[in-house]
This record gives structure tokens, C-alpha cells and sequence, in this order.
């Protein structure tokens, strides 16, 4: 492709230089061009060579669907580009050149005449899809000439300067870099329309309607939108038509790279390396007049996942002014009213994709005098509600098999599932303010922020509502730090909703009757005035916007199952979660545990599907009533002794504490974590504080004091912690285990099955684990015999540190079962401090050091070698050893698939994370 050529005249009837009639011979060298249309190159199978756009547009042409002609420029291109300092193949240039004579021989139309112009749109198309990521230009090879030409053609004036000034604007934009300043919170070219249409119709209050601008004023408005151009830019716009198409296509490129598209990828694990290609197509004008239009359509509501055609079209219109929000559409569902012939041909499109491609689709059409035309299809962003539907109803309508069904749905949506609601009461008096259109069900409340910048601000001080007339691209960070968005404008195909969709944000569109003013920094609605920082509550489910925060109330699905509050039956979305939960126990291999300290948590995990306890902290049980008085008896105790003589006291304590977890679990497994935190956390550290335990314990002021500097460690995260503890006062163990075991015979004497699990933390010699062992067997047998009564236990170790890993077969020969505690082998391998990392984590990941956070999913190739080498090791000295995981990270769903594929036999997490952990393993075993 050439290189900041300038094109010579014509000889022809055209303005500039256009490719060549025809090319009789194929352009040399590997092929970077696929065409669409009557000839048709690809498929959907080549979705990594040409994108998701490319590869979909080109299999509705085979399928025989209306697809204007064009070309897809491949991902190779996009990596050469970056590889080569912007520039593209040779060969580039001239496979381009026969692709667009191709379209105009088809058409009958040239690129660059005088007399039939051939006008095109460029588009980014990834592998998965981007929505409003990346950059697209409309109408181009319009100019001050080929504009007349369109005019004669179309025998229409406000069409073609309507086409120009959004051209222009296009262009204007993404090639030219007539962007937004940080000081402004509005569009430059949008702002240039409001000025011009507050000068034409100076009587008009409220939002006045594009289509109301007449030829002449269309052409005032490109005069406008150029000078705009060259006094941002210092360039003249372009008039050569291939020179448009050349600046386009570079600029599609180098959208893959713009920090919304960069932001976008590290939040969803899309590799930069990907790349986009670019789809260059014949324009088809939904703009032509009331017999035209453009519209966004879903074969089933994304929002809910209701079987229903879904979608909104505006007549008069191009596709983009759809998705911006600029204007709010009409229902798909008027279509049939107003163009009753298009809207009986989108019906037959709609059962023909979801037929073809088997998923819900999300498409794009344009209508030119009553003519249907696809521009795009592609699988359809959904809430996690709508995902579990789609895909329950999909199996009962033999479209997918049921293991289909588990990957349909992305594990990390299942939260939303999950998600609250308001509570019915606090919503009925809450001061009601108006209703838009629901695009992201859920509740949310939230301070209110008119600038994307000030919410992320915002953000880490309180829960945030991104209120603005409509959302774009560049919005994208104050729409992830946001509880939810609220726009005046837009419908449920528009950016906002969209993304909001996708991010599982409560988000509420179209709500017209709200003036966002960014000037002042308020929005008015209902006769009352609002400033930024106000709490407004918006209603994703209903579209409803409230006034103040609103107290929230649990999903319908915990109702079910932990409240016990809401019959079964009387929930659809709970019945179709209750079959996606039978379909993962089918396919699952590796279970779920959970993490729980209580039966309360037990009994919630359960309930979600979790088979056993993964890990209980039985530190966190000694924070309880009076006993951390006892607790800081024994620690402050100078002798053994004293020290027995404190943890008597805590020996009733625990094993009641053991026996109702018993009893929860009804015969599920326990891993339960003997003592790990430092000692110095269970003592106070102000005075008062000290003052106060010395007065209860009877002990001078000056021995706690002592005691509390005597035990304080410059790291204690790697000090007298885990079984260092229980090496220095072996007592502590023999307490602990003395209390596991007769809570274990007491719940099987009722009639209970037990399966305790003792894990021993921060072990890295093996010398440390039989140390301990010795002492926990010893105990049970004491317990045994006392009691007359067994029970079957198994003893391990928790892989925390990396030693621990490395020397995994020699722990092995002790450790019965190994639990990775990732939490703290990933900070003791990255030598990085959890609780401090926040500092320098996000520079991290912006400058990719660090794919993803490594506190929040496995890093694979650093912890997960580790992880790795302590499996092999294990089972290649016990074959049987049971392997688990208790982190954070066991809720993760790119951490569970990682640990599926390592062979461990179970996950461990949060008892509300224990669904979406099961979904992740399920979808492991399937894939």
C-alpha cells in the first residue's frame, strides 16, 4: 500500500486518481485480502485471519443473505504493521486495487466519479468482538465534487451533504485526530452541531432532531466541520478518494492500539498480539429518507434472554447513529408498522442466523427504499441472567446439546447472576424520578459524576453513578470504576448499553426526560435539581431512576437457596441456574470446596454445591466473644504451663465450633488450617487497649507491653508464623487437634459422618511436617482412647512457599493430602507484598509488565510453574495424594481451568463464588 503518495489527475471521469478498471492477472505474494459479496474467499471458521466481523460477513453471503459487497484486509496485516514501523506488504496495494474494481464491477459504480460515485465504509473487526473499541469511517470518497455526483444520482441534496458532513466528521476524527480536548466534556463535531442548531432554531428548548437541518444548512455544517478540522489538525481534509481510503485503513490499524482499545483488551485477556483487520465495504444508505433506515438487532433479548426479536432501528438514519446514542430509536418491533416489507424479510434473517450459527446473534442492518441489507452479525454480548436462559431454552429447543450449554455462559458473569436488587420496600418509597430504557439489569446507587475522569477519581472513595447525555469509547475507564450508567440518550443497541452488558453494570439508556449539563455540572430532572456528588439509584431491570440511595435486597436465586424465602417454582431464573448447576455436575471432574469458618458459611456453600470444606482458618474463631482473652492469656503466658492452663480454656471453645461445622457438612470433608497468623496480631497495640486486657488478666501493664514488643517482627508475613508456631509450643497443636478430634467423635456418635482433614501451614522442610504429624497422631490416639470411640483422618500440608514446591516429593512422604495456598506462594515467588502491591500493580499491567493481577488469577507461568513441578513431584512419592487449592485465586475462573489442567481433584473458594467456580471447572472438562 503506498505511502504518503499524493494522487495524480485522472483522465477519466473521475475527480482523483481510482483504482484501475480492471486487474486482469492475481497480485503476486501471500494473499492479505479476502473478498465478499458473489465472490466469497472466507468463512466464519477464519475468524482468526479475518476478524469476527470479516469471517461473519463472509459466511452470510455464502448462506445466501443480502451483504453488500466489500474486502477484509487480514490480522497478518495488522502484526506487519506494527512489526515494520506502520507500513504494509508490497503486494498490499494492488490486491486492495482489484478488490475494489471487483465491487465495482458488481455495482456499477466507481470509486472517485462523477457520475455513479462508489462510496465505502471501513471497519476494525477483531477475533472477539470490541464494541465501540475501535474506529469506523462511513461514506468515504466523498468530496466537493463526488458529493454533486451522489446528489444527481440519488436526486436527493440533504442525503448527500448529509453523508459528507458525517464523512467528514468521521474522518475528521479518527484519521485526523479531531478528538475531544481533556478540558472538554463533549465530541468537538457534536458540539459544532448543538452551536448550529441553537443558531437555526433559536426557539427551541430541549434536543432538536438532525433531520431537521435542510440541504442548505448541511452545507453550512461541512463548511463548519472543515474549518473545524484544519484548525485542530493545521491540515486541509482530504479530496482524493483513495487517499481517504489509505488514511482509513492506517487509522483502523492504529486504533487496535488506543488506550480504550488497550484498557478494553486487559480487562476481557484479549492479546495484544491478535491484532484487527479492517473490512472495507460498498455503502448502503439507510439515510435516504423515511422509506430508509438502520437499525441493531438481537435474535433474543440480551438483557433478559427472552425468546423475542430485540432491537431498535431508526428511519432517516446510518447505522452508527444507532449505536452512538447521539439519537434514541424506535423498537425493532414498530419496524413492522412503519416498513412492514423489511421487517417480514428480518424476521426470516433472524430464525435463518440463530438456525445457522447456533448462539443468539447480534446484528446490523440497513434498509435503502425498502431494501434489506446485513451488515453484521456476530454472537451477541449478554447479561449473565440472559446467558443462563439462552443457553437453559437452547437445550430445550435442540439447538446445542447441554455440554454446548456450559460454555456458553462466561464464568466470571455468573456473579451478576447472584447480584442484589433493591429491596421492594426501600424502591416503592423512594422518590421516583423517570424511566429510560432498561439495558443492564441489577440495582445500583451511587454518587453522582458527569466526567469519566472524575468517576474513576470518584470511585475510590464511594460508589459512583456515571450519568451523561450518551457514553463513548473514551468513557470506557469511568464506566468500569462506576456502580452504574445512567444516559440521557441511546437506546439498548447504544454504546452504554452495550458495554454495560458486557461489563455486568446496572445501566439504564434513553432517559429523556434528564438534562445533563456539563457546564454546570448538574443534572435536572422532575422538577428538581441534582449536583455532581448527589446519590441517585437506577433500576437496570425496569429502566426506573430514583432519587437518593436505595436499600438492597438479595437475588431471587439466594432467596431459593440461602434465605429459603421464595418458592422454586416461582422463579425462572433460578430454575434455569438450577439446570446449568445439574448440567456442571455431570461434566465436572475436579469439585469445589470452600472456604468457611462457620456453619452459617457452611451451610451457604453447600446450598451453592460446594462438596467439603477446602479450608477453615481456625484463627479467625479465637476474634470470637471472650475468647481472645484466653488467647492472650496463653500468649502472654511465660511457661508451659501457664500456657496449657490458658488453652484448657479454649479447648471447649473450638471443639464446639468443630462439631457444628461437622454437623453442616453432614459428611462432607474439612480441611481445617491448624493456627497460622503471628501472635502479635491477637494482641492490642494502643494503650487503652493494653491498659484494659492488663486490668482483666491481672498482669502489670509493663509485662504486656514487653510482650508485645518481644513479639514484634520486621516481617511477619515470613516470621514466627504457621508450623514455626507449633514447632516452638508444640502445646497449641495438641490443643487444637484434641479439639478437631472429639468434636469429630461427638458429631459421629449422633449419628454424623465425619471426614476431618488436618493441614499444617507454612511448611518448607520436611522435618517441620513430621514434627507436627507426630504430635497430631499422638493426640488421636490419646483422643481414641479416651473417648473409645475412631475416626478416620487424613494429615497435609499447604504449598506456600516456594521450597515447599521444590521438595515436594520428600514432603509427600508425610503429607497425605497438599492444599496450594496461593495467596502466599504467589507473594513469597514474586517477592510482592499483597497488602502493598496496589502502589504499583496498575503501572504494572498498563505497561504489560503483568498480564493480569497476580492476587486475583494464577500467574501460570511464575506460580503456576511451581504449582506444576509440586504436582509432579507429590504424586511421583504418594500416587494417591489428594491435591487441592484454598487461595483467592480457587475462585478465578482462569485459575480454576489452569488447576484442571495440572490435575488437581479440587478448588477452594468463597462460598458465593463456589457457582461460578463450579461453571469454570465444568467448562475445563468440557473444552
Amino acid at each position: 500500500m503506498a505511502q504518503k503518495k499524493k494522487a495524480k489527475p485522472a483522465k477519466s471521469k473521475t475527480s482523483k486518481k481510482a483504482p484501475g478498471k480492471s486487474v486482469s492477472s492475481k497480485a503476486k505474494g501471500p494473499k492479505y485480502v479476502y473478498d465478499f459479496g458473489k465472490k466469497t474467499d472466507g468463512d466464519a471458521t477464519q475468524r482468526n485471519l479475518l476478524g469476527g466481523k470479516g469471517a461473519n460477513l463472509a459466511e452470510m453471503a455464502k448462506i445466501g443473505l443480502p451483504v453488500p459487497p466489500g474486502f477484509t484486509i487480514t490480522t497478518d496485516v495488522c502484526t506487519y504493521f506494527y512489526d515494520n514501523k506502520k507500513t504494509y506488504p508490497k503486494v498490499l496495494d494492488e490486491q486492495m486495487k482489484q478488490s475494489v474494481a471487483l465491487m465495482e464491477k458488481q455495482l456499477g459504480k466507481k470509486l472517485g466519479d462523477l457520475k455513479t460515485p462508489l462510496l465505502l465504509s471501513v471497519r476494525s473487526g477483531a477475533r472477539d468482538s470490541m464494541p465501540g473499541m475501535m474506529d469506523t469511517i462511513l461514506n468515504l470518497g466523498l468530496n466537493d465534487e463526488t458529493v454533486e455526483a451522489l446528489t444527481a444520482s440519488s436526486n436527493n441534496e440533504r442525503f448527500a451533504w448529509d453523508c459528507y458532513r458525517r464523512f467528514i466528521q468521521m474522518y475528521g476524527d479518527v484519521v485526523m485526530g479531531v478528538q475531544k480536548l481533556p478540558s472538554e466534556d463533549h465530541d468537538p463535531f457534536e458540539a459544532t452541531i448543538e452551536d448550529f442548531k441553537k443558531e437555526i432554531f433559536p426557539k427551541e428548548k430541549g434536543e432538536v432532531d438532525d433531520s431537521r437541518i435542510t440541504a442548505s444548512q448541511m452545507k453550512e455544517l461541512v463548511n463548519r466541520f472543515k474549518q473545524l478540522v484544519k484548525k485542530r489538525s493545521g491540515r486541509d481534509f482530504p479530496t482524493c478518494p483513495w487517499q481517504q481510503l489509505e488514511g482509513s485503513v492506517g487509522a483502523v490499524f492504529s486504533s487496535w492500539m488506543n488506550d480504550r482499545a488497550i484498557v478494553y483488551r486487559r480487562k476481557y485477556g484479549i492479546p495484544a498480539e491478535w491484532g484487527t483487520a479492517v473490512n472495507v465495504q460498498a455503502m448502503v444508505f439507510g439515510n435516504t429518507g423515511k422509506k430508509s433506515g438502520s437499525g441493531v438487532g438481537f435474535t433474543r433479548d440480551p438483557a433478559s434472554g427472552e425468546k423475542v426479536l430485540y432491537g431498535e432501528f431508526l428511519t432517516d438514519a446510518q447505522g452508527e447513529d444507532v449505536v452512538a446514542g447521539v439519537r434514541t430509536p424506535r423498537p425493532v418491533a414498530k419496524l413492522k408498522r412503519v416498513l412492514p416489507k423489511p421487517f417480514k424479510e428480518l424476521v426470516a434473517v433472524q430464525k435463518k442466523l440463530e438456525k445457522h450459527f447456533k448462539d443468539m446473534q447480534d446484528f446490523e442492518f440497513t434498509i435503502e427504499n425498502e431494501k434489506l441489507y446485513m451488515l453484521q452479525t456476530r454472537n451477541g454480548k449478554r447479561t449473565g441472567l440472559a446467558a443462563v436462559r439462552i443457553a437453559a431454552e437452547m437445550v430445550k429447543e435442540r439447538l446445542i446439546d447441554w455440554k454446548t450449554a456450559i460454555t456458553r455462559v462466561p464464568a466470571d458473569q455468573l456473579d451478576q447472576v447472584l447480584a442484589p436488587v433493591f429491596d421492594a420496600k426501600a424502591q416503592k418509597a423512594a422518590a421516583w424520578l423517570c424511566k429510560g430504557l432498561p439495558a443492564g439489569p441489577g440495582a445500583a446507587s451511587g454518587r453522582i459524576c458527569l466526567n469519566a475522569e472524575r468517576a474513576v477519581e470518584a470511585a475510590k472513595k464511594s460508589s459512583v453513578l456515571l450519568v451523561r447525555q450518551e457514553t463513548s469509547p473514551e468513557d470506557l475507564r469511568g464506566m468500569i470504576a462506576a456502580e452504574g450508567i445512567l444516559t440521557a440518550r441511546g437506546g439498548v443497541s447504544s454504546h452504554a448499553a452495550l458495554v454495560a452488558r458486557q461489563m455486568g453494570k446496572v445501566c439504564v439508556c434513553g432517559a429523556a426526560e434528564l438534562d445533563v449539563d456539563y457546564h454546570a455540572k448538574t443534572v435536572k430532572v422532575a422538577g428538581k435539581t441534582f449536583k455532581e456528588g448527589d446519590y441517585m439509584s437506577i433500576n437496570g431491570t425496569t429502566g426506573e431512576v430514583f432519587a437518593g440511595e436505595i436499600k438492597t435486597a438479595p437475588s431471587e436465586i439466594i432467596q431459593v437457596l440461602v434465605e429459603k424465602k421464595l418458592d422454586p417454582k416461582k422463579s425462572l431464573a433460578y430454575q434455569n441456574f438450577s439446570k446449568l448447576m445439574n448440567w456442571c455436575e455431570k461434566a465436572t471432574k475436579m469439585t469445589v470446596r470452600t472456604n468457611a469458618d462457620s456453619p452459617s458459611q457452611v451451610a451457604n456453600a453447600v446450598a451453592f454445591g460446594a462438596t467439603g470444606i477446602g479450608l477453615c482458618r481456625t484463627e479467625h474463631m479465637f476474634f470470637e466473644g471472650n475468647r481472645i482473652d484466653a488467647m492472650r492469656e496463653m500468649i502472654l503466658a511465660e511457661d508451659e504451663p501457664t500456657r496449657r492452663k490458658a488453652l484448657k480454656k479454649l479447648l471447649p471453645y473450638q471443639r464446639r465450633d468443630f462439631q457444628g461445622i461437622f454437623k453442616a457438612l453432614a459428611g462432607k470433608p474439612a480441611t481445617i488450617r491448624l493456627l497460622d497468623p503471628p501472635l502479635h496480631e491477637f494482641l492490642p497495640h494502643d494503650n487503652q487497649a493494653q491498659r484494659d486486657l492488663a486490668k482483666k488478666l491481672g498482669l502489670p501493664l509493663a509485662a504486656i507491653k514487653r510482650r508485645v514488643e518481644d513479639l514484634h517482627e520486621f516481617n511477619p508475613m515470613l516470621g514466627h508464623r504457621g508450623c514455626r508456631l507449633g514447632i516452638s509450643y508444640p502445646e497449641v497443636t495438641e490443643m487444637q487437634a484434641q479439639a478437631i478430634f472429639e468434636a469429630a467423635i461427638l458429631a459421629k456418635k449422633a449419628g454424623i459422618e465425619v471426614n476431618p482433614e488436618l493441614m499444617v501451614p507454612l511448611v518448607g522442610f520436611p522435618r517441620e511436617l513430621e514434627l507436627q504429624v507426630e504430635v497430631i497422631h499422638e493426640t488421636a490416639k490419646k483422643v481414641f482412647a479416651a473417648k473409645g470411640e475412631k475416626v478416620k483422618y487424613l494429615v497435609g500440608t499447604m504449598i506456600e512457599i516456594p521450597r515447599a514446591a521444590l521438595v515436594a516429593d520428600e514432603i509427600a512422604k508425610t503429607a497425605q493430602f497438599f492444599s496450594f495456598g496461593t495467596n502466599d506462594l504467589t507473594q513469597t515467588t514474586m517477592g510482592m507484598s499483597r497488602d502493598d502491591s496496589g502502589s504499583f500493580l496498575p503501572n504494572y499491567t498498563e505497561l504489560d509488565i503483568l498480564d493480569a493481577n497476580p492476587f486475583a488469577s494464577v500467574d501460570q507461568s511464575g506460580v503456576g510453574q511451581l504449582m506444576e513441578i509440586a504436582v509432579k513431584k507429590g504424586k511421583s512419592k504418594r500416587r494417591g495424594i489428594k491435591l487441592g487449592i484454598c487461595g483467592e485465586h480457587g475462585g478465578d475462573p482462569q485459575s480454576v481451568k489452569f488447576c484442571h489442567k495440572i490435575g488437581l481433584n479440587y478448588v477452594s473458594c468463597s462460598p458465593f463464588r463456589v457457582p461460578t467456580a463450579r461453571l469454570a471447572a465444568a467448562q475445563a472438562a468440557v473444552s
